[in-house]
């Protein structure tokens, strides 16, 4: 680089630390000292300099990352407003419009475009991309991601380092980088650890349960990133079996016979996590689902069906709603009659009060049951085949959106398919099987993406059409 370029390099960071410092007094009162604030951004300005060659601007970019990684989470915070403040020079962004604005010809607009660019280019941009040349610096900013998102539903200034962060993370993991990779009980016993740790949708509650939740007739595959290698970015569990399964308590019996998974016909995806929290609204589990479906085809040609057993979390919540709201059309007339004579519920309870009454209870008597289970199937096929969130094309329920979203179709709803607690709280014990059909992947994502169609089996069609 030469001396000008070098003197121009050190003159937009020097202005970039002087917008931070000022920027810093203010917060420095409230949280931590001014001392600590200017050292923080001294040591970025240090690392944008570039001084020293490449060996140097690692060791400072590594001095930085350690300092992060032991602060506190009020530490963090300050860490990153310093690091947002290095941001475009707005003088220099308002030159390179001028100039933009002002050319005369085709040659010299792009010129002056290619000038406007680098002028938006932030600071703070190169100082993360720094971070990727030490060792687990592509995990600091994954986790660095993770703090910013906590941080910024409370601290707006933070919301364009947040977008500048998504944008990098986002080219740096395109699913080109990914290595998809199963994991069994062989696996080393740091990343089994890590998954017990990251399974959000099945508990897993002892080390026996994970053994047999990675035996024969199961699979488990995860993608990885080259600069994350023993950390999963996201992972499915799978099991082979004959039919589709209705109960995940019945799948996940460890006293359960464990079957031979070349007799198997199905696949039951049973539960999808994504481990980095910093990698929220980068989509890559749509395309391990179908990376999957590609394996287990390979490995087992005697699958036939590709589905899951899916959760409906929102499915409880969403009837409290429409029953705040007075949803009229919640029970029909037989219905509300039929449950009153069972329950013995007051004949002027409204029939959203009366589901609610009833869903309340710990225990169903069958008789109960009985008059519950075909209201209650009904009312979670309009939920994730016809209810709509805030785009009327997308699914109130987020699971049944992502699965319609890869292209799946809703194919069957199941009663007391999961009874644990968490399961009855969230959903009245209710589970969803979505297919994905190879030949129709395509079409369906294609049609709910493009018109909000969603595809589902004759019996889910004939369900919400009463």
């Amino acid at each position: 680089m030469s001396d000008a370029a070098l003197s121009l390099s050190d003159s937009l960071v020097d202005r970039a630390l002087r917008r931070v410092t000022g920027l810093w007094r203010d917060m420095a009162d409230r949280v931590g000292g001014r001392d600590e604030a200017e050292d923080i951004a001294g040591q970025m300005q240090a690392c944008l300099a570039a001084r020293g060659g490449e060996v140097s601007a690692r060791a400072r970019a590594a001095k930085l990352a350690a300092a992060y990684r032991g602060f506190s989470e009020a530490e963090r915070v300050n860490f990153l407003r310093v690091l947002a403040g290095f941001d475009a020079d707005p003088k220099a962004v308002e030159r390179a419009i001028a100039e933009w604005t002002q050319a005369a010809d085709a040659p010299a607009k792009a010129a002056a475009k290619v000038r406007l660019r680098r002028a938006l280019e932030s600071p703070r941009v190169r100082l993360l991309t720094q971070f990727t040349a030490i060792p687990d610096g592509m995990k600091l900013l994954v986790d660095l991601r993770a703090d910013l998102l906590r941080a910024v539903e409370t601290d707006p200034l933070l919301e364009a380092l947040e977008a500048d962060l998504k944008t990098l993370l986002t080219s740096w993991f395109d699913l080109g980088f990914l290595e998809l990779r199963r994991i069994d009980w062989n696996s080393p016993a740091a990343l089994l650890e890590k998954l017990i740790r990251y399974e959000a949708v099945h508990r897993i509650e002892s080390w026996d349960d994970l053994k047999n939740r990675l035996d024969s007739d199961r699979r488990c595959y995860a993608f990885f990133h080259p600069r994350m290698p023993e950390e999963p970015l996201i992972f499915v569990e799978i099991a082979l079996m004959k039919g589709l399964a209705g109960s995940v308590q019945a799948l996940l019996d460890p006293k359960a016979e464990v079957m031979d998974p070349n007799q198997a016909d199905t696949a039951i995806f049973y539960s999808i996590n994504n481990c980095q929290r910093g990698l929220d609204g980068i989509a890559f589990g749509n395309f391990l689902i179908k990376r999957v479906v590609e394996v287990l085809g390979q490995e087992f040609r005697g699958l036939k069906q590709f589905a899951t057993l899916s959760p409906v979390p929102g499915f409880c919540r969403w009837l409290n709603a429409r029953e705040e709201a007075g949803d009229a059309a919640l029970l029909t007339p037989e219905e509300l009659t039929a449950i009153r004579s069972a329950a013995g519920v007051p004949a002027e309870t409204s029939p959203g009060a009366a589901l609610q009454l009833l869903l309340s209870r710990k225990e169903w008597p069958p008789a109960l049951a009985k008059v519950l289970e075909p209201v209650l199937v009904r009312l979670c096929a309009r939920f994730v085949a016809v209810e709509a969130g805030r785009n009327p094309k997308r699914a109130a329920d987020p699971v049944a959106h992502f699965h319609l979203s890869n292209g799946a179709r809703v194919e069957r709803i199941n009663w007391r398919a999961d009874t644990s607690a968490k399961g009855m709280r969230e959903s009245a014990g209710l589970m969803v099987n979505y297919l994905y059909d190879p030949a129709f992947i395509e079409d369906n994502h294609e049609a709910y993406a493009g018109e909000g169609k969603r595809a589902m089996a004759s019996a889910v069609r004939k369900l919400v059409k009463g």
